[in-house]
């Protein structure tokens, strides 16, 4: 295993804002371009769940109805995230090729997700709707598998002993570098580990990124550990700059 190609940005979770340097896709060996694409498409993801954080006030208001956040609502919103983010138009990639095939993917997940909880978004006589980004990622990360027809999956994890839904548990890969790599003090904040292993029965490149809690996210995540949060989990007493999760991205050759 090898460390990843090049240090990202401090990145933050669930409700939490961060940004990547982007990655051209066109950088010459292929694991410099296969972490080119991994990193685009947790770009993509992250500012699509951050534009979700940003309308949750709008999402959780029990007097409007349609609330006129559609899939291409979002969609537009974080492709202008991604654009100030990484420097490049995801539309202008070539569609022909595997990173233009999986960003094109990655966006078709946020539109139909978006699109189908619009029952959930615009209810009325409601609060709290439960939209949250880190639901919000996970759906769009189950559709992205479906759409990249395997050649690619997605998974927003975590250190087992923070995750919440089952669906996110780390496999027994994703473990071990959460917990020998990204969970060590000595780890550079915010660095990704690449590596490429077989998976599934499969060579694979993969890649994890590391995400760590920000002050908006200690309101549910923080302390008192235990605590019922407005989700109703049990609060975590993680700490400010804790690893709250992983983005984990598979590519398949």
């Amino acid at each position: 295993m090898r460390a990843a190609l090049s240090a990202a940005r401090r990145v933050s979770l669930a409700i939490c804002i961060g940004g990547f340097a982007s990655y051209s896709a066109i950088c010459g060996t292929p694991e410099e371009d296969d972490a080119a694409i991994a990193q685009n498409l947790a770009a993509m993801l992250r500012d699509a769940r951050t534009v979700i954080s940003d309308q949750q006030d709008l999402i959780n208001n029990p007097q409007l109805g349609d609330k006129h956040l559609t899939g291409d609502v979002v969609l537009a919103q974080a492709i202008a995230k991604y654009e100030k983010d990484t420097g490049s138009d995801p539309k202008k990639v070539d569609p022909a090729s595997r990173q233009g095939r999986l960003l094109r993917a990655m966006m078709a997940a946020i539109v139909e997700v978006v699109d189908d909880n619009q029952p959930t978004i615009n209810e009325e006589g409601t609060g709290f709707k439960g939209f949250i980004p880190a639901v919000f990622a996970r759906l769009v990360a189950e559709s992205f598998v479906h759409l990249a027809k395997g050649e690619a999956e997605i998974k927003v994890t975590a250190p087992l002993e923070l995750v919440r839904n089952r669906k996110a548990r780390p496999d027994p890969w994703e473990t071990e570098i959460i917990e020998k790599r990204l969970l060590d003090p000595a780890w550079p904040a915010g660095q990704p580990f690449s590596a490429t292993v077989e998976t599934k029965g499969r060579p694979a490149f993969r890649f994890m990124v590391p995400e760590y809690y920000a002050e908006s996210c200690l309101a549910c995540h923080g302390s008192p550990k235990g605590r019922m949060d407005v989700t109703g989990y049990p609060k975590e007493g993680g700490k400010l700059n804790d690893l709250g999760a992983v983005i984990s991205i598979t590519l398949y050759h």
